[in-house]
């Protein structure tokens, strides 16, 4: 080398030469300086440890069943490895060592010279090797900047992606990549996924719930009582009205009137209703959320209910459950503007069927109507959510056996009691992707409304002031469809 210096000075070219064989050898000698720096992060093929160079505490990441080769300027006589069960070291040659991952772990390797001296040292750290999946990821999902670690066996995604969906699918092939051999030796394999997402979009959910139920009551009965005598004799009957059907209906109409003759007294009471019922509910929810983030809504309320009692202090621990119009959904914004969505929507109300009597205290049931479905959609595309029907049929006859079969007569010896409840549900589910405006964009309601004066609400019966525009002002554009509030 140094002849060949002498030679490069002599020639014409000298100096030029000398200056690119410098730039080499310093390349050559930062490449080696540099190099043990892989051994603090992902899995090293191969790593170069320079003479003198400082490796004692610095990590080196073995795949399980990889292999990490090690160079060194100087002569290795002695390996220890500190769990042999972890890892092996395998000396090939005086200068270039073998070390094997057998298992997930840690274990210390310390490289010795033939005066005993300590040439290097290194805290393994045998993992599943995730060079793979790191590849994986990389040709699949191109736009992103995801970098993969492992730890005891799991894997950790960190970095960042363009999209909520992007983020996901990293964590979807991450969770088969651990399934289909990933740790064998770590069992059921976790993923931890960090992945921050640049742009994260907004959905906003717009849900219609709209319910009828239908409901016919009928009840017809005849209540007879009273004594028949004869000469010395008399005797008594009492044919009470029974409904099993409606228990809970006390308001109807009666009929009562008596009869007596000597001994003989009869009474009679006939009792009949008739009630037919309409009930609408709708309730239109709107909500918006962050992609991969959950979001609810309750339109209702809640009602306490008993769970405990003291019988020290006296008291009663309450619990309250909700009821109402509840929507729960959890969008996710796939490529091409389609979003996923995870939704629960839910109508109950409180109800006396089913209700419990405790110590006195009447605990209402509740009625429930849920639906719960995961769909994928379009921005602005509506989904119906119909075919929620229930109809019930209840009827129930009682009587006299033998008189309530007479014909005509028949009818003052039973009771009738009938019911019929029709109910439908149908929701309607349209998720936007939606952005900020500006609040100059924005128009409140009562933006322009104004209270009348005195004089205009006591002269003119208005409740808040009227402007017109000027007669020679024409207006630039029509109205179209329907415009302002209505109330009936």
């Amino acid at each position: 080398m140094i002849e060949f210096f002498r030679r490069s000075v002599l020639s014409g070219n000298g100096r030029a030469r000398l200056l690119a064989v410098v730039l080499a050898v310093a390349a050559s000698t930062a490449f080696q300086a540099k190099a043990p720096a892989f051994a603090d992060s992902g899995f090293p093929k191969q790593i170069h440890i320079a003479a003198g160079e400082r490796t004692q505490g610095r990590i080196l990441r073995v795949g399980v069943g990889r292999s990490v080769v090690i160079d060194l300027a100087e002569p290795v006589a002695d390996v220890l490895v500190s769990n042999p069960g972890i890892a092996d070291a395998v000396v090939r040659t005086q200068n270039r060592v073998f070390v094997l991952g057998n298992k997930l772990g840690q274990a210390n390797l310390v490289l010795f010279a033939s005066s005993g001296r300590e040439l290097a040292s290194f805290n393994l750290m045998v993992e599943a090797d995730s060079s793979d999946l790191q590849s994986l990821i990389k040709r699949l999902l191109p736009r992103t900047r995801i970098s993969v670690e492992t730890l005891n066996g799991s894997v950790i995604l960190t970095g960042s992606a363009a999209t909520t969906a992007d983020a996901q699918a990293a964590g979807d092939i991450a969770t088969r990549f651990l399934g289909t051999g990933g740790a064998p030796e770590s069992g059921t394999a976790s993923v931890l996924n960090m992945v921050a997402v640049d742009e994260k979009d907004q959905v906003h959910l717009k849900v219609t719930v709209a319910e009828v139920e239908r409901s016919i009551i009928k009840r017809l009965g005849v209540e007879m009582s009273g004594t028949v005598g004869i000469g010395n004799y008399t005797a008594g009957f009492n044919m009470p009205a029974s409904y099993n059907v409606n228990t809970n209906v006390t308001s109807q109409s009666s009929l009562a009137g008596s009869f007596i003759a000597g001994n003989t007294s009869m009474a009679a009471n006939i009792e009949a209703l008739q009630r037919d019922g309409v009930i609408r509910t709708l309730a239109e929810p709107t909500l918006t959320a962050i992609s991969g983030e959950n979001a609810n809504f309750l339109a209702g309320g809640e009602f306490p209910i008993p769970v405990g009692y003291d019988n020290e202090t006296n008291t009663v621990t309450l619990d309250y459950k909700k009821f109402g119009v509840g929507l729960d959904f959890t969008p996710v914004v796939m490529s091409g503007g389609r979003i996923s969505l995870k939704i629960k929507t839910e109508v109950s109300e409180l109800s006396s069927e089913g209700a419990v009597q405790l110590s006195g205290v009447s605990v209402p049931a509740l009625k429930i109507r849920r639906a719960e479905s995961t769909l994928e959609l379009p921005s602005g595309g509506t989904l119906v959510m119909a075919g929620l029907l229930k109809e019930s049929y209840k009827q129930s006859i009682n009587g006299v056996p033998g008189l309530m079969q007479l014909p005509v007569l028949g009818s003052l010896f039973k009771s009738r009691d009938f019911l019929r409840e029709q109910t439908e549900l149908v929701v309607f589910v349209t998720p936007y992707v939606v952005t900020p405006v500006a609040p100059s964009q924005i128009q409140r309601p009562d933006q322009n409304l104004m209270p009348a004066s005195d004089a205009e609400s006591v002269f003119l019966n208005r409740l808040n002031k009227i402007f017109r525009p000027s007669i020679d002002v024409a207006p630039q554009e029509s109205y179209h469809g329907q415009v302002g509030f209505i109330y009936k």
